[in-house]
C-alpha cells in the first residue's frame, strides 16, 4: 500500500511539472510556425492541458479499468471548474472579456450535454459512442481552428501574445514539447498504476479513484497555470484553459476510453457524476453570463464553486466508507 501511494505521490508531481514543459513547449513550437495567437490560446494550450487526462484514460482503459478512464475525465470536468476556477475566482474576481469565450461557453455546454446523452441512451460506452465522440471532438477543433485563423483580433489573442512575448528558440520548444511528453506518458503510468492498487487494496472501485485521486491530479497543471495567469492579470487564459480542456475531456478522452475498452457504464456515474458536471456546468454558464455581476466570477461565486467541490468529493467518500 505504501508503495502504491508513494507511486500516485510520485506521478503527480512528475505530472505537474512534465504537463507545464509539454503546453510551454507546444505553444512555443506553435508561435514559432507563425500559428496565430488565438489560435494558441483557445487550441495548443486547452488541448495541451488535457494531454494529462488523455494519456492515463488511455493507459486505464488499455490495461482494462475503463472506470478509472471514465471517472477521471468526468472528475477533471468538475475539479476544473468547481476546484480552479473556485480558486482563482478566490484569489481575484475572474473577468469575462473575450468574446471568444463567450461564443466558447455555450459550446462547451453543448458538447458536455451531447456526451451525456450518449451516455444516458443506454448507460453504455460502446465503439459507436467512441466514434461520435471522436466526431464531436474533430468538429469543435475544425470550428476552433477557423475562429483562430478567419475571426477578428480577440482580448484572449493579446493575453496570450503577452505571454509569449519573448518566444523562446524552435529547438527549445520541441526539446520541451517532446521531453513533457515522454515524462507525462511514464508519469501517467506509475499514477494509473498506484491508483489502481490503492483501490484493489480498498476494494473500492477504480471509478472512485479516478474521480478523486487522479481527476485532482491531472487538473493540478491547469490549476497552477491558471493560478499564475490570474496573478497577471491574464484572466481569460485562465478561464479559456479551462473551457478548453473540459470540451477535449469529454469528447476525446472519453471518446479514447469507449474506442480501447467498451463497457457498461457505472449506476453512479448516470445518478450522481454526470448531473453534478452538469449542475457545475450550467452554474458557469450563468456566472459569466449572469444576472448580478455580468461579465465576472466573483469571489463569492468562487467560494460557491469550492464548497460544491468540497461536498461532492465528501459525497464520494461518504460512498466508499457506507
Amino acid at each position: 500500500m505504501l508503495l502504491a501511494i508513494a507511486a500516485v505521490l510520485i506521478g503527480i508531481v512528475i505530472l505537474v511539472f512534465s504537463a507545464d514543459k509539454f503546453v510551454e513547449g507546444a505553444a512555443v513550437t506553435a508561435k514559432n510556425f507563425g500559428l496565430p495567437p488565438l489560435l494558441i490560446g483557445m487550441l495548443v494550450i486547452g488541448f495541451g492541458s488535457s494531454m494529462p487526462e488523455m494519456v492515463i484514460s488511455f493507459l486505464a482503459a488499455y490495461e482494462g479499468n475503463p472506470g478509472l478512464a471514465l471517472g477521471n475525465a468526468i472528475g477533471s470536468n468538475i475539479s476544473n471548474i468547481a476546484m480552479i476556477l473556485g480558486v482563482t475566482a478566490v484569489m481575484s474576481p475572474i473577468a469575462v472579456a473575450s468574446t471568444v469565450i463567450h461564443r466558447e461557453l455555450p459550446l462547451m455546454l453543448v458538447v458536455t450535454g451531447l456526451a451525456a446523452a450518449l451516455i444516458y441512451f443506454d448507460g453504455t460506452l460502446d465503439k459507436i459512442d467512441g466514434v461520435v465522440l471522436m466526431g464531436i471532438f474533430i468538429a469543435v477543433m475544425s470550428w476552433t481552428i477557423y475562429q483562430g485563423i478567419h475571426e477578428p483580433k480577440d482580448h484572449l489573442a493579446d493575453v496570450v501574445e503577452q505571454e509569449y512575448k519573448e518566444t523562446l528558440p524552435l529547438k527549445t520548444g520541441i526539446i520541451f514539447l517532446v521531453a513533457g511528453l515522454i515524462a507525462l506518458i511514464i508519469s501517467s503510468r506509475i499514477l494509473v498504476w498506484g491508483g489502481v492498487d490503492i483501490a484493489q487494496r480498498l476494494g473500492i472501485s477504480d471509478l472512485i479513484i479516478g474521480l478523486t485521486i487522479v481527476a485532482t491530479g491531472t487538473s493540478l497543471p491547469e490549476l497552477a497555470s491558471s493560478i499564475a495567469a490570474v496573478r497577471k492579470n491574464e484572466h481569460e487564459l485562465a478561464l479559456g484553459n479551462v473551457i478548453g480542456s473540459n470540451m477535449f475531456n469529454i469528447s476525446i478522452v472519453i471518446g479514447i476510453a469507449a474506442l480501447v475498452s467498451p463497457s457498461a457504464v457505472d449506476p453512479d456515474v448516470l445518478y450522481r457524476d454526470l448531473p453534478v458536471l452538469g449542475v457545475m456546468t450550467v452554474a458557469l454558464f450563468i456566472m459569466c453570463y449572469g444576472f448580478g455581476d455580468k461579465g465576472r466570477i466573483s469571489r463569492n461565486e468562487g467560494i460557491t464553486l469550492l464548497l460544491g467541490y468540497i461536498s461532492y468529493n465528501a459525497l464520494l467518500i461518504a460512498s466508499v466508507v457506507r
